[in-house]
């Protein structure tokens, strides 16, 4: 089991990486999400985006993955999570997601974290909320 550290509102880690081309058709091989946006360049050519786009759930895992073993960390179980997509991710873009506790219920355990990925310059890609069950937890 994780280390059971005590969780205050406004903690908050963060990841950065970049989607590469090899990681793209992995994640659409293993999602069997095979939209032509995110594999066919003379396809995602004639559509609003111009390029290819990484998944937007493929971006959205940052989250999953800092919430299992960052914060809360390892045994905490994925109760929700909402998603806005509001900018393309391109492939080799290095992003960042944050996760931040906003709430800690006091009667049950459970931590509410606001969910956010940013592009180099700043503007939001993903944004979101998460409500997490963290079993170590004093409730």
């Amino acid at each position: 089991m994780s280390e059971q550290r005590e969780l205050k509102v406004g903690d908050k880690v963060s990841i950065t990486r970049t989607f590469s081309e090899q990681d793209v058709r992995d994640y659409a091989r293993l999602s069997m999400d095979t939209n032509p946006v995110h594999l066919d360049a003379d396809y995602a050519a004639a559509t609003q985006f111009r390029e290819r786009i990484v998944h937007g759930m493929f971006v959205g895992s940052l989250f999953t993955a800092m919430l299992g073993t960052q914060l809360p960390g390892e045994g905490s179980i994925y109760v929700s999570q909402s998603l806005k997509f509001r900018l393309p991710v391109h492939l080799d873009e290095e992003v960042t997601g944050t996760v931040e506790i906003t709430d800690i219920r006091s009667d049950k355990p459970f931590v509410t974290l606001k969910t956010t990925v940013v592009n180099t310059a700043g503007k939001a890609v993903i944004e979101g909320e998460a409500v997490i069950y963290v079993p170590w937890l004093k409730g």
